[in-house]
């Protein structure tokens, strides 16, 4: 009790997301602005960037090789650098291996279509670096475009800021949610992508050597920075509840990357709220949100009748006995959530959210709606008044739809209550049922 629970959206696919249950944070992951990076400059003269995790002497210009068999059974790579694909059989550190075993001089690993932009910084055994899918095409076209392929190496080191972070990770799970559709998940996305920090054995398995750093890369490094947030808000704000800690991180979320661009997927297209939720967190803003949404433990069992468990299921989840033919079930979407996620076949939906004030005494908010597409969303009272810290005001949304859209398309919009010195945004996903 009054402790925040915070999970992993996971890294299996982009379809099948965890942990969407609207008492954890679910948290995707995404690429910061520290890199450590490596060069290729090609015979024609176009240098390509990638990253790599471990520092080698430059090579000279040395012949470049894609072998359309790997490993190669004979001496066709040695002295060379060496194109190989990423995500396709072994792992990224072992393919560098097996180059190196070879006789390959350094190698340029490709990302396939699916791995998009995210590369990681992994401690390759020789010189080595990852370059996402499109950068990968150039090198691919150049090699079709000469008959003596050549290119040098060189370590760069660590670079930080001038990309579009933050990007989405490949790896990061997607929603909808599908246990629970009408509750937007993942509800934030954090740092998860070479993430460096401390470990504790060698990791070239020596016992000649203390450890000291590892880079790791999945939502099980964005969630920890995420529950470090939930806790640094615990220890400013002891009297707030988990789902006021939660509504703060997501309400108060930033969707651009550090160029004032749309927060980006890996394909480098604009991402979704499915890819990202409320957007990546932005902890100075999440100390002081304005307004939040609290949900109370008791909210739940509302919440869980209406999804048709039995009494026994539902006391499992509630720790206690319940029997929901004596509560008042409610769909998903009307969950006090930060968020609303929308199923849509041909009727008019409206539900109601309560907002609690926690900014400044004697504060007016208005309301920025837009709509997703070939949706209208109606909010009112298009004003609240809180007088008082602490003190409470609800409104109501009505999604109608416009027009007849392809089955299980989506789309996106979002409402956000603001005064000059609070927004609180709150995304709105769709999807069409029928």
């Amino acid at each position: 009790r009054g402790i925040i629970v915070s999970c992993s959206a996971g890294n299996d696919d982009k379809v099948h997301l965890s942990n969407g249950a609207p008492w954890i944070m679910t948290v995707g992951a995404s690429t910061m602005d520290r890199k450590i990076t490596a060069t290729v400059v090609l015979g024609n003269g176009e240098e390509i960037e990638g990253e790599t995790g471990k520092g080698f002497p430059s090579t000279e210009k040395l012949e470049l090789v894609y072998p359309r068999q790997f490993p190669p059974k004979d001496d066709s790579v040695r002295g060379k650098i060496v194109v190989c694909e990423n995500g396709v059989g072994p792992s990224r550190i072992i393919i560098g291996e097996m180059v190196k075993d070879a006789g390959g001089a350094a190698m340029i690993l490709l990302n396939t279509q699916d791995l998009g932009d995210t590369t990681f910084d992994d401690p390759h055994v020789l010189p080595a670096l990852q370059i996402g899918y499109t950068y990968g095409l150039k090198i691919k076209a150049y090699l079709n475009s000469t008959s003596n392929p050549t290119a040098t190496w060189s370590f760069k080191g660590t670079v930080i800021g001038g990309g579009r972070d933050p990007v989405v990770a490949a790896f990061s799970s997607r929603g909808p949610s599908k246990e629970s559709p009408g509750i937007l998940k993942p509800d934030i996305i954090g740092p998860g992508v070479n993430i460096l920090a401390a470990w504790p054995v060698s990791l070239e398995n020596r016992t000649d050597t203390k450890p000291a750093f590892n880079i790791i890369s999945g939502t099980s490094m964005s969630c920890p920075h995420l529950s470090g947030v939930a806790a640094l808000l615990k220890s400013v704000h002891p009297d707030w509840s988990p789902a006021v800690i939660k509504s703060a991180i997501m309400t108060t979320a930033y969707q651009v990357n550090l160029k004032g661009n749309p927060i980006e997927d890996e394909q480098l297209q604009p991402a979704t709220v499915f890819d990202i939720g409320s957007g990546h967190v932005n902890l100075s803003r999440a100390d002081d949100p304005g307004l939040v949404y609290d949900i109370l433990p008791d909210d739940y069992i509302p919440f869980v009748c209406g999804l048709n468990y039995t009494n026994q299921q539902v006391g499992i989840i509630v720790g206690r006995d319940v029997d929901c033919s004596k509560e008042k079930s409610i769909p998903e979407a009307q969950l006090n959530y930060p968020s609303f996620s929308i199923i849509f076949g041909s009727t008019p939906q409206t539900y109601t959210r309560t907002l609690t004030n926690v900014g400044k005494p004697d504060s007016s908010y208005d309301v920025e709606i837009v709509s997703p597409d070939n949706v209208i969303v109606k909010v009112e009272p298009k004003k609240l008044v809180f007088p008082k810290l602490g003190d409470k005001s609800s409104y109501n949304v009505t999604f109608t739809r416009t027009t007849k859209e392809v089955m299980n398309s989506t789309t996106q919009g979002f409402i956000r209550w603001y005064t000059a010195d609070y927004s609180v945004r709150s995304p709105i996903a769709v999807v069409f049922k029928d």
